[in-house]
């Protein structure tokens, strides 16, 4: 399950051979993120538990039973890749396998939040809707399960193999930043546009209401910016595999409809319909570091696409919101033009950027 291999990037000794590290298999990180997946539906599920079941007063849940177990299932499979840099009782960094060094004191870090986590629950009570993303020990634990899940990525990002093509290769890596992506998301819900069903959506694009409207338009940039980093981190390490943004777009489809409590399950179609075209244009482009007007077109081509299919799933498939504003309820929300056509724009420009800042351009040398 562990091979012995050079790690790119390391200089050799000035007085011996180059350091080498041990490399997992593919096995070993695919087991690795079928386990994350695991750990982190609990976390959807404990998240869906806190913004939908009035009363919850006890940390022992069933959904905390889910969260925690995936913990120590995970976590022991990390221990035991890990084992051979154990063994004298003291840890070896040059026996431990790359990628995980980080991710076995993730391991404990989260052991250690975990319990700080049931000390502030039996102090604070259990928190209900927003406060439950502002809680230090949420805090602390994301931020190692975030460490913890995307172990697969860091270690085929640091693997000094020849380049590789396709999804199947790099599946476990893709899978690891889809299961990162879904935690970060979930930490910004607050501002996640794919939580709104398609009747608010259209609400929200024919503005009767100014702050609602300015509400859902800035979580769109927040959320569009969640999408697409992940596509244009892969592009700066490989060319994006076709079936990534749609793996990418499915977890964060999955998870939103999972916290708005199913209410918003047509627009997850239209997100999954947003990431197959994506797919389409990373077929097409090759996006990739050394093809940088490539990358920056596949960027805003992307935000452009998968608004567009979004807003035409809330117009297809219908639906009705309670009217929350000011005055009289609009009789039939009519789309305001400027917002239909203008907000996938803004969020291609701001892709753009991104892009820009992902892969910078090369300074060109003077003549000597």
């Amino acid at each position: 399950m562990v091979s012995t291999e050079t790690v790119s990037g390391t200089e050799a000794a000035p007085s011996g051979p180059e350091p080498v590290r041990p490399i997992t298999s593919y096995r070993t990180d695919l087991v690795m993120v079928i386990l994350g997946t695991w750990f982190t539906v609990g976390l959807m599920l404990d998240a869906w538990a806190h913004n939908n079941v009035p009363g919850l007063e006890t940390f022992f849940t069933p959904w905390h039973a889910v969260f925690y177990w995936g913990f120590l299932v995970t976590g022991g499979w990390i221990a035991w890749t890990v084992r051979p840099a154990l063994r004298g009782g003291r840890p070896d960094l040059r026996a431990m396998p790359v990628g995980y060094g980080s991710a076995a004191v993730a391991v404990l870090a989260f052991a250690v939040f975990g319990f700080g986590d049931f000390t502030w629950h039996e102090v604070f009570g259990i928190e209900q809707n927003i406060d439950i993303l502002f809680s230090p020990t949420h805090l602390g634990l994301v931020v190692s399960m975030f460490v913890i899940v995307t172990t697969p990525l860091r270690a085929a990002w640091l693997q000094d193999r020849p380049a590789v093509s396709g999804l199947r290769p790099l599946l476990p890596a893709v899978l690891a930043l889809a299961l990162g992506s879904t935690l970060i998301l979930l930490f910004l819900q607050y501002g996640n546009a794919l939580t709104f069903d398609a009747g608010a959506v259209k609400l929200a694009l024919s503005n009767p209401d100014e702050g609602f409207t300015s509400r859902f338009v800035s979580s769109l940039a927040l959320t569009n910016l969640v999408l697409l980093a992940p596509l244009l981190l892969l592009a700066k390490r490989w060319r994006v595999p076709v079936g990534s943004a749609t793996i990418v777009y499915g977890f964060l489809a999955g998870l939103s409809t999972a916290v708005s409590g199913f209410g918003n399950k047509e627009m997850a179609l239209g997100v999954l319909l947003g990431g197959i075209g994506v797919d389409l244009l990373a077929w097409w482009l090759r996006p990739g570091a050394d093809r940088p007007r490539q990358l920056r077109l596949f960027a805003a081509l992307a935000a452009l696409w998968t608004w567009a299919a979004f807003f035409a799933t809330a117009y297809a498939v219908g639906g009705t919101m309670r009217w929350v504003g000011e005055g009289p309820a609009p009789a039939q929300p009519v789309p305001t033009p400027e917002l239909v056509t203008g907000v996938p724009v803004v969020a291609a420009l701001l892709a753009l950027l991104l892009a820009i800042l992902v892969v910078p351009t090369q300074p060109v040398r003077a003549a000597e």
